[in-house]
């Protein structure tokens, strides 16, 4: 019997990465339907998506059939998984969680500091109604989340929403395993990372090559060599070799924000001054990868999709479906409810951490104690996330007030409620469970 998978923001840039990879597992997953959902405001871009899936689909000579709706009911009837890749506000949204933040001296990114808090603010109501109807349409199925920032979001559905069959995945870990293995000149498959931590907030604590514990190797690669594993939308600044060697574990390329925030601060708001925040920089990218997904001899994803900062999100989500769908019992790294994994963290706390997984989902292996040098930082970061989701749900100005000020990036009790009422303003339209109002 085929599967059917539901994209959710099916008019993603992104979309033809995942539709690449239901066509090379075909063998081992049988898709035969998928359908992209949007919204009116994406449908020309959701045109020129479905068009391109289905030239990438005939290419193939896979018997994939290909669906566009904006009728989310009517898509999911009958699903077997469902992704969601939605960005609440669009480029225009992001690009003021980049500015205001910066303007005011603090770092301005999308998915950390005062731009990732307000991200969480538009996106989690929005997908927990989503969630809802999952569980309503299609309660059998399974949710995989690439929604940034994947794990406060996950944490929100599974916390707040009908539906408990929800993963988060990340690109992250990704990077990290196939630059370590370009360091090794080794087959990715080769390499493990033993990951502690939260999304876009892990570290790798051990690096196993071909079976060996070549941790201590990697960090001498990273100081020597000054190789990293950054994605497109983040600049490696490199690492000190102080940092690397008293951590003893891999840092991802996110740490800049919290270990070199005033050299980011200040190469951003030069970048600001230059070329436009980084969402501007990505609409140049995207009005350039949808002139070529008009073209209409592109039948394969192109190589241009790299360049975007999500790259090879989707074969992550790919990787993780087909484990599900084939009781695979192999080792992914994703966003899941700790169960105990992670000592120094409540049991039903999302974390970013290796699991098996089978036909029942992700089981998180077990890591213990949190080690002592990051331990703070980790505690930290999730009581920062969860005042997140709280403020998300209530729509209370002081909830809103106390994540801001509470996150490591702001931390300033005069910025934080400047940049609360600034971005409150900003994002009204997608902030309904909000009331401004002045304290």
């Amino acid at each position: 019997m085929g599967v059917k998978i539901v994209i959710i923001g099916g008019g993603s840039s992104y979309t033809p990465e995942i539709i690449e990879g239901f066509i090379d597992r075909y063998e081992e997953m049988p898709v035969d339907k998928v359908v992209l959902v949007d919204i009116p405001d994406g449908l020309e871009k959701l045109n020129v998506i479905t068009n391109l899936s289905e030239r990438m689909i005939r290419r193939s000579k896979k018997s994939i059939s290909i669906e566009q709706t904006m009728d989310l009911e009517e898509a999911l009837q009958g699903a077997d998984f469902v992704t969601t890749q939605i960005r609440v506000g669009g480029l225009e949204a992001r690009a003021a969680d980049e500015r205001i933040p910066l303007q005011e001296g603090l770092v301005g990114q999308e998915t950390n500091g005062a731009g990732g808090v307000f991200k969480a603010f538009r996106t989690i109501p929005v997908l927990i109604n989503i969630a809802d109807s999952v569980s309503e349409i299609c309660p059998n199925a399974w949710l995989i989340n690439f929604t940034n920032p994947a794990g406060i979001v996950t944490e929100a559905i599974i916390k707040h929403s009908k539906h408990k069959k929800v993963i988060g995945v990340c690109n992250i870990p990704f990077n990290m395993r196939n630059g370590v293995a370009e360091m090794f000149n080794v087959p990715v498959q080769k390499v493990q990372i033993e990951f502690i931590g939260l999304n876009h907030f892990i570290f790798g604590r051990k690096v196993m090559v071909n079976g060996e514990d070549r941790t201590q190797e990697t960090i001498e690669k990273m100081i020597i060599h000054d190789q990293n594993y950054s994605p497109a939308n983040i600049v490696s600044l490199g690492w000190k070799p102080e940092l690397l060697r008293s951590l003893g574990m891999l840092p991802n390329p996110y740490h800049q924000y919290y270990f070199q925030t005033s050299d980011v601060i200040k190469k951003d708001l030069n970048d600001l001054n230059n070329q436009g925040t980084r969402a501007e920089t990505v609409q140049r990218v995207e009005a350039d990868l949808f002139k070529r997904y008009r073209d209409l001899k592109l039948n394969e994803k192109p190589k241009e999709l790299e360049q975007r900062g999500g790259a090879f999100y989707s074969d992550a989500a790919c990787n993780l479906i087909v484990s599900i769908y084939t009781n695979k019992q192999d080792i992914q790294t994703v966003n899941t409810v700790n169960h105990g994994a992670l000592s120094g963290l409540d049991d039903d706390a999302v974390i970013e951490v290796n699991a098996m997984i089978d036909k029942d989902g992700p089981h998180p292996i077990q890591i213990g104690d949190i080690p002592i040098q990051i331990k703070g930082l980790i505690q930290r970061m999730k009581n920062m996330e969860e005042l997140t989701i709280k403020a998300a749900c209530s729509g209370n100005y002081e909830d809103a007030y106390l994540a801001l000020l509470m996150n490591p990036l702001v931390a300033d009790e005069t910025l934080a409620k400047k940049i609360l009422d600034q971005m409150i303003e900003a994002h009204h339209p997608y902030l309904p469970q909000f009331q401004k109002r002045k304290v």
